[in-house]
């Protein structure tokens, strides 16, 4: 007899399980285990380098090898008389915020790899070792490391599937979509917790490129808009080539630098948005011109 489709995708979630708990084994077990060995006996890199490298990944680990593993295996062997995963599923997922941090700790974790491997033959010759191994199935420890990044979008995945299959009677329904709802929040939340590491990582950037003033560094802020604008000079009807940062909170009017050592910009002015007007000028002599005023002061500006 033909399987039913759901228990075909529920095994298929348990074989997947077993081979992720293997590879968090090799990964905490293994090279965490064995480059903290070293670290510790003072002949690769500093022990607070390995435990950044890391983060997080022994407590998922035992998360996955203690708990959800087995319960994944007990549902699949009682399946003929109790054809159920959602509630387990359930279970898991409010442990699933665990990936938050190891997540968010990626992109740091590979720059260590790569950083410390230039600087410590050792530390990079340990790690070669390792990959050299069997168990390594010739990928890098780098490879190894995406996988808890990636074990989320699979669960979500799987069993959305699993929840598509489901016969509309079955008893695992109603507990299987309360899972696969649970598991979309924290994708989610993860996914989340990327975009806010890009939105910081690409704000400090903008930063470095003012100078890092220290009235103007706030991780709350956000950069809404940037870009080359023409400063009017009613005086003596020129205009000079000047830079605006829109921030949800301020606008920053900078003059480029001719010599650009660290920053590329000289803030001038700040003027806060609270209680700032922007108001378009009809002058024959300057087109797209418009008046910025605010607290600080007003400016004359002229868009491309």
């Amino acid at each position: 007899i033909q399987e039913p489709e759901e228990k075909k995708i529920a095994l298929e979630l348990l074989e997947t399980e077993q081979a992720y708990v293997s590879r968090l084994h090799l990964l905490d077990q293994i090279f965490y285990t064995e480059l903290m060995k070293e670290a510790k006996n003072g002949k690769t890199v500093p022990e607070e380098v390995v435990k950044m490298i890391f983060s997080n990944i022994s407590s998922i680990h035992q998360f996955h090898a203690k708990f959800f593993l087995p319960e994944l295996q007990k549902r699949m062997e009682d399946w003929s008389c109790n054809p159920r995963i959602g509630d387990v599923i359930q279970k898991l997922a409010p442990f699933l915020k665990m990936y938050g941090e190891y997540v968010k700790n990626f992109d740091k974790a590979v720059e260590l790899i790569t950083f410390w491997s230039e600087k410590s033959p050792p530390f990079q010759e340990l790690i070669a070792d390792i990959q050299k191994r069997k168990v390594c199935a010739n990928l890098t420890l780098q490879h190894h490391m995406l996988e808890p990044v990636q074990r989320i979008p699979r669960y979500e995945l799987l069993l959305k599937d699993y929840v598509r299959k489901l016969p509309p009677e079955s008893p695992d329904r109603d507990d299987a979509e309360k899972a696969l709802e649970m598991i979309f929040m924290v994708a989610k939340h993860s996914n989340a917790a990327i975009a806010e590491m890009e939105r910081l990582q690409n704000l400090w950037a903008v930063y470095q490129r003012l100078g890092l003033e220290d009235d103007i560094v706030d991780p709350s802020n956000e950069l809404i808009k940037e870009g080359p604008i023409q400063k009017i000079s009613t005086r003596n009807n020129s205009t000079s080539e000047k830079y605006l940062f829109l921030f949800n909170n301020m606008l920053l009017y900078c003059v480029p630098k001719v010599i650009q050592v660290g920053a590329e910009f000289q803030v001038h002015l700040r003027i806060d948005v609270d209680g700032m007007k922007v108001r378009e000028l009809n002058d024959t002599q300057f087109p797209h011109t418009f008046l910025v005023s605010g607290k600080q002061r007003t400016l004359e500006l002229q868009a491309r």
